[in-house]
């Protein structure tokens, strides 16, 4: 799988397009939350890409740099067709690589992670920084990596 990281502005239409289908796909129809998938931070974010040999997306998160050296990861998701495969371990592993590349000085990353992934984010030192809350009718809690 090849990585890229880009900001909104250097995307094509057709891999803009190709991100919103798969949010889309997942965050709105598959899991049936009716939000406004589609907002602005898109327009600050990196948009952490990861590509099989064709193009096709297999993985995505975006990335943002927050106040006082922190950053935050969000919208991560795996194409339902490759789940099972190690890809979104891979993706993680990827996007805390990135935010240290782009912001060299950050000492903690933020997430708002479903509860349900609990266990995956605590394998990469994520820690839970809030109780379990209701957001878009799906249990998440706040976590955080505490960075060198």
């Amino acid at each position: 799988m090849q990585f890229i990281t880009t900001s909104f502005d250097e995307l094509t239409v057709r891999q803009l397009q190709q991100i919103y289908k798969l949010r889309v796909a997942v965050f709105f129809v598959e899991q049936a939350c009716p939000y406004q998938e589609v907002d602005d931070t898109d327009l600050m974010a990196w948009h952490l890409r990861g590509l099989d040999s064709t193009g096709q997306l297999l993985v995505y998160a975006r990335l943002m740099r927050e106040a006082n050296q922190q950053a935050r990861i969000g919208r991560v998701i795996t194409n339902p067709a490759v789940r099972g495969h190690g890809y979104g371990q891979q993706l993680l592993q990827q996007a805390i690589v990135q935010i240290q590349a782009l912001w060299p000085s950050t000492t903690q990353i933020n997430i708002q992670a479903q509860h349900y992934l609990d266990r995956f984010y605590r394998g990469f030192g994520f820690q839970p920084v809030s109780g379990v809350y209701l957001e878009d009718g799906i249990p998440h809690q706040n976590m955080i990596l505490t960075l060198n």
